[in-house]
């Protein structure tokens, strides 16, 4: 009995100061749509439990002075698999929000097409989603300039191809001169975004004075790449432009050093990201130079934060951050609570205003959204706002090497080239 009643004095204590109000108070429910079994499904899945766990450790989100926990509910949408149509990532958002009660989004879905059918369940019931990885279209956000009443519950925290391109251009301006790059040849996946991506460099260059040799395209799934880079080859092309998010990309690069190619390969490299990836080309992707599209995503010297985060990341999952989708998603989830805490409120009208309102430092840089397309400003210096990561890769590590203001080592060619 005299242990009963020590006991309920305890819990009166606790509820009465305030201690027990933390773990009395609902959990603010983030779901998390996104393709599991892929690399950008399942490092953005990382990214956000990682940021969650930091977030929950130090007593979670104070919302109007109540201290509330973050929960995460992943559902599988499965939108990267081959013939799975848009319809199941459509059923996978609805189930987040109608069965798993999601009081936000973050991550996806992760295929272009199937994020932007999604805005339109996401309006319905107006609940905010912060895009953190794949949809790399420019159409989503140019959604919420041209019907911003209807699609304001879309931020995206991540780039797009439009201003990848334009990364990529100045990137390649700065390398051409010291090293006399004159001709380009382009091998892309036969998928929309890849070949849009290979149109718009195809341009691009050709604007810039590059002669470009040819265009290539690959259905998903290739697994011999040997004619086409042996007619780069042949004809003396300089760089070798890629667009692949298909892991047989690690084959490509495989027969591009077999054969002693001197074009230096650089793109959008899916296979390319992951730390493993040295091992399992047998070390054959030397060289390669890859965009992950936020920083972050490689270990990088951008912010304080940067460092604290790769080491962070390290320790929960036992390896590097592992490419495009895993800063994004962890950042998203701090901007979600400075919002949440700045708007006092987890209602959304509230939280997409803080969002627009909202102007940290984070892993990549300085984080603020436009407020007219809630597209993440990009920028070349980290005081102003997120910045890429574009790597090379030397000596079995990811080195950035591009935008300069935050590079960690040059480009390097391989000894085969000589110039």
């Amino acid at each position: 009995m005299r242990r009963l009643i020590g006991s309920l004095l305890i819990i009166s204590f606790l509820f009465f100061t305030g201690s027990y109000s933390y773990s009395a108070e609902k959990p603010i429910t983030i779901g998390a749509p996104l393709a599991t079994a892929f690399l950008y499904g399942w490092v953005a899945e990382r990214g956000i439990k990682l940021a969650v766990e930091e977030i929950n450790a130090k007593g979670g989100v104070n919302v109007a002075g109540k201290k509330r926990s973050f929960k995460v509910e992943v559902i599988d949408t499965r939108d990267l698999e081959p013939g799975v149509p848009v319809s199941e990532a459509l059923l996978a958002v609805e189930k987040l929000i109608l069965e798993k009660k999601a009081d936000f989004l973050i991550g996806g879905p992760v295929r272009s097409e199937a994020a932007l059918a999604a805005m339109d369940i996401v309006s319905k019931y107006k609940k905010i989603s912060i895009i953190t990885t794949g949809v790399l279209t420019p159409l989503l956000t140019q959604k919420v300039v041209e019907n911003y009443d209807k699609y304001k519950y879309t931020f995206r925290n991540t780039n797009h191809v439009g201003n990848m391109m334009k990364e990529f251009i100045t990137f390649l301006d700065e390398i051409q001169k010291p090293f006399g790059f004159k001709s380009a040849y382009i091998m892309v996946q036969d998928v929309e975004h890849a070949r849009r991506g290979g149109e718009v460099m195809k341009k691009a260059l050709s604007e810039k004075g590059w002669e470009v040799i040819d265009m290539k395209i690959y259905p998903t799934g290739t697994t011999d790449y040997s004619v086409g880079l042996a007619d780069a080859k042949n004809k003396g092309a300089d760089i070798l432009f890629l667009w692949m998010d298909m892991p047989e990309s690690a084959i490509l690069l495989k027969q591009w050093s077999d054969l002693k190619m001197k074009a230096l390969p650089i793109g959008f490299v899916c296979a390319a990201e992951q730390p493993g990836f040295w091992k399992a080309t047998g070390g054959k992707g030397e060289y390669l130079i890859v965009n992950v599209v936020n920083g972050g995503n490689a270990p990088g010297n951008i912010t304080p934060w940067t460092i604290k985060f790769v080491d962070a990341y390290k320790k929960r999952w036992g390896l590097e951050p592992e490419g495009y989708g895993t800063s994004s998603s962890y950042m998203a989830v701090y901007q979600l609570k400075e919002a949440i805490e700045k708007a006092g409120s987890i209602d959304s009208e509230k939280v997409v205003t803080a969002l627009e309102d909202l102007d940290m430092v984070g892993v990549y840089g300085r984080m603020k959204f436009d407020n007219k397309s809630h597209q993440i400003i990009p920028s070349f210096n980290p005081k102003e706002g997120a910045v890429t990561c574009i790597f090379q890769w030397q000596a079995g590590n990811r080195v950035q090497v591009f935008p300069s203001t935050v590079a960690q080592g040059k480009v390097m060619l391989p000894p085969w080239v000589k110039r």
